[in-house]
């Protein structure tokens, strides 16, 4: 039984879920917000009483310490709201960025077929950094909302005729942050895209280095890497120009509003209607009202939250594949796969394969570069899902076994293994289960990688920061990780390709000794490994053009061939 697939996140799912995990501080900053905008409406009504009382020549010592309080309190709140919406922007960042970085391990290669290493770092560095700051800013927001608001009711309170004065111009302003939240969203998405652009050309270029150099292209990829520089610049300039066009209209708006309406106390003051110190807080209620500058930069840093957002959504949007809840039976670990088609890059790779692998066996995968063999070993473990047709496990699909249970069952090692952990004996150890020492030490030595452990100042425990490893060295780490989970199938891609003959020799020995074992599907380049397998299966054409025993296909010169013609990477090799 399959699971049912999980709802795709929008952007605005995931600015949700931010506000429920930061929904406590985030609460307390827009209530520490609103009192400090609070403590800012009331002072300039203090300070308008404070100046009556000092030009009356009455007592005034209580509303000049009262004034003094609210300063200092202004003080405190704009500390307490900092330290806030940093705890804020940090959890949401780290929600953030633990839901992306489980979606991608989720989509596995699947990922990176859509987006590439540089452009995924880019959207889980930079990109939910800034979309982690939307609920700070939005919390920031309601609070620079209430200045201006409050400023209107507290000129009505000084006088009706103040706040009338003042709401004939408001429109204006209402209708220019209006276009500077839509201009500022689509500038900084074409922004943040130029950068995961270049993020993705420095990944390819810095995992390529070693060619590079040995070419003697590093000003050509300079270039290649830099080349979306002018339109990141670009797309920098059109968001500043944004933002300086809204800072400039509100600059000119902003002052004439106030300038209405201190010209009007001006006029209610002659007429003995409002006192000087009225006129004091009135001026003061007017630049918060007008406090254009400050609801720009909340809603400057709102779309930059929002334009992250859904880049962070587009990587959400690629739906990971569902995992059902079966178990496996007891069985041997018969591999069956059956009419499987796979389609890559727009042309069909693999087409109509069926392939059963009797459960202990040892089968071969050879063919020329570009046939699908890692394709086809993907297949075998659910790296990657079919196209068409299905792949059992001891008569289970794979999509209907529970993902545990998949990853339990299936082990790999690849030409080029992932080394994790802190020390080397983590990295061999990685894994659902944790090996005892007495198998991860019997996996060291059938990968022969005990010499090499050996020479190592502290043997596992070296830290793999310390332990230099050549190309050999690593696969016969991650040779050694396969073999310390022993599962029904093991699949081997390439990953005897850097060891030297000797090495090679000895543990393709030990790996198809006869006897009581997991099942093994090996991709094959060189003979010597294809002849000691119970049977090959050789790829042709994206098809299995034969399976049989390799003495048997020998015979046929085109088999021959396949082992004569250069080992080169292909797309789906």
């Amino acid at each position: 039984m399959t699971a049912d697939v999980q709802d795709v996140p929008s952007p605005q799912d995931l600015s949700r879920a931010a506000l429920r995990r930061t929904w406590g501080p985030g609460a307390v900053l827009c209530l520490v917000g609103t009192a400090g905008t609070a403590a800012e409406l009331l002072l300039p009504a203090v300070l308008g009483r404070t100046l009556d009382l000092l030009l009356a020549g009455d007592a005034a010592a209580a509303w000049i310490g009262r004034s003094a309080a609210l300063v200092l309190l202004l003080a405190l709140l704009d500390a307490a709201a900092s330290v806030l919406a940093g705890t804020v922007d940090a959890r949401a960042t780290a929600g953030l960025r633990h839901e992306l970085t489980a979606h991608v391990l989720a989509l596995g290669p699947r990922a990176l077929t859509r987006f590439g290493t540089g452009d995924l770092v880019a959207r889980l560095v930079g990109n939910a950094a800034q979309a982690g700051t939307g609920p700070a800013a939005l919390a920031a927001l309601l609070a620079a909302f209430a200045g201006p608001v409050g400023g209107v009711v507290a000129l009505g309170v000084v006088d009706p005729w103040l706040a009338a004065v003042f709401l004939a111009g408001a429109p204006v302003l209402a209708l220019l942050l209006r276009a500077f939240t839509r201009d500022t969203s689509a500038c900084v998405a074409d922004y943040q895209r130029e950068q995961g652009r270049i993020a993705s050309a420095l990944a390819e270029a810095v995992d390529g280095r070693r060619t590079i150099a040995a070419a003697g292209l590093q000003d050509r990829e300079t270039a290649r890497v830099l080349r979306p520089l002018p339109g990141l610049g670009r797309a920098g300039q059109r968001m500043w120009r944004v933002q300086g066009r809204a800072a400039a209209q509100a600059v000119t708006v902003g002052p004439l509003l106030q300038l209405a309406v201190v010209a009007a106390a001006a006029s209610l003051l002659l007429r003995h209607r409002i006192s000087v110190g009225e006129v004091l807080a009135a001026s003061r209620y007017a630049v918060l009202a007008t406090g254009v500058g400050v609801l720009v930069g909340r809603l400057a840093a709102l779309g930059r939250a929002r334009a992250s957002a859904r880049r962070l959504a587009e990587v959400t949007a690629c739906p990971a594949p569902p995992h059902g809840t079966c178990r496996l039976p007891p069985g041997p670990g018969r591999l069956d796969l059956r009419g499987v088609a796979a389609h890559r890059g727009g042309r069909t790779v693999l087409d109509g394969v069926d392939l059963t692998v009797p459960g202990g066996s040892v089968l071969a995968v050879v063919g020329r570069s570009g046939t699908g063999k890692s394709l086809l070993a993907g297949l075998a473990g659910r790296l990657t899902d079919p196209d068409a047709g299905e792949v059992l496990l001891d008569g289970v699909p794979l999509p209907a076994l529970a993902h545990a249970e998949l990853r339990r069952a299936v082990t790999y090692a690849f030409a080029r293994p992932a080394l994790l952990g802190t020390t080397v004996g983590d990295t061999i150890a990685l894994g659902l289960t944790a090996p005892s020492p007495a198998e991860v030490a019997s996996a060291v030595r059938r990968a022969r990688a005990d010499v090499y452990l050996r020479r190592l100042p502290d043997g596992c425990a070296t830290r793999l920061s310390d332990a230099p490893l050549s190309g050999g060295e690593a696969q016969r780490l991650g040779l050694a990780r396969a073999f310390a989970h022993p599962g029904r199938l093991l699949i081997l891609d390439d990953a005897l390709s850097s060891l030297d003959t000797v090495t090679e020799h000895h543990i393709t020995e030990s790996l198809l000794a006869p006897g009581h074992g997991p099942t093994r599907l090996i991709v094959a380049h060189r003979a010597a490994t294809a002849a000691r397998a119970d049977s090959v299966a050789w790829l042709d054409g994206g098809r299995v053009r034969a399976v049989g025993r390799h003495a048997e296909l020998w015979r046929d010169p085109e088999y021959r061939a396949v082992f004569a013609a250069p080992v080169t990477e292909g797309v789906a090799r």
